[in-house]
């Protein structure tokens, strides 16, 4: 579609909204009204009736007054996707069991319009572990989850990833050492990596794989040491049992939604 095609189906008052709901997304605490029309650029007042309408709808909720902020209602909406809702289904028994044996959380990652998406949690199940919340955006340059959702796809994808994802954050293209890496991810099978958001967790991940090899999701536990838990497996073994793991969802959800992804 040209530039002149494109102005002549726009739809201002759909892309207003969804300029609102795209810059919701991407801060915590909410934002005022008038701190959405600077954000955005425009006046106060092309914005009353829409923030009243998305609030109406579920879509955002107002804070103490005058800040609005996203609800889970689009989270809710994304879950209802028959192919993630199925890979989730396949996953969550296997990842209880693996946090059984490993003594650690894990969490279900895959890459959406941009991001990579947190689509599955388990905690660990002792008093120690490592969280991130379901539906949280993640990082695909600087996380084990988001090294092997990349490593596992061909050179076009890869590509095609990242361009998505630096245009939806304020990242910047890697040096060639990066691809290096993947490469070396691929072919060990599994990520390995001290955290680069929390100090003493390793980011331990392998990918789940579609029936052609490529990884419709990163399966990934945070690692940590637990001093009072000398019964524990070690990290080798922490990643012989996440792998074996994979390979059983592997096996489960390629077929099914590999189609799909």
């Amino acid at each position: 579609m040209d530039d002149s095609e494109d102005e002549r189906y726009r739809a201002p008052a759909l892309d207003k909204g969804l300029d609102i709901l795209e810059l919701l997304a991407g801060v915590d605490g909410g934002l005022t009204q008038a701190e959405i029309a600077k954000k955005l650029d425009r006046s106060p007042n092309e914005f009353y009736r829409m923030l009243d309408r998305l609030v109406r709808r579920g879509y955002v909720t107002r804070l103490d007054g005058d800040r609005y902020s996203l609800t889970l209602k689009l989270f809710g909406l994304a879950q209802l996707h028959a192919p993630v809702r199925r890979l989730v289904s396949y996953a969550t028994p296997l990842m209880r069991e693996l946090a059984e044996t490993s003594q650690q959380a894990n969490q279900l990652v895959v890459f959406d319009r941009g991001s990579a998406v947190v689509i599955g949690q388990q905690e660990a199940p002792n008093y120690w572990g490592i969280s991130i919340r379901v539906g949280s955006h993640i990082s695909l340059f600087d996380t084990g989850s988001g090294h092997v959702l990349l490593a596992f796809r061909s050179q076009e994808e890869r590509q095609m990833m990242i361009s998505e994802h630096v245009r939806s954050t304020d990242n910047t293209a890697q040096p060639p050492e990066f691809f290096a890496r993947l490469d070396q991810i691929r072919e060990r099978g599994y990520e390995m990596m001290a955290s680069m958001q929390t100090a003493g967790v390793y980011n331990l991940s392998a990918p789940v794989r579609s029936s052609d090899g490529k990884a419709i999701a990163a399966l990934s536990i945070p690692y940590i040491t637990v001093v009072n838990a000398p019964s524990a497996p070690d990290i080798t073994r922490t990643i012989e049992l996440l792998l074996a793991t994979c390979e059983k969802l592997s096996r489960l959800a390629g077929s099914a939604v590999g189609s799909s992804t």
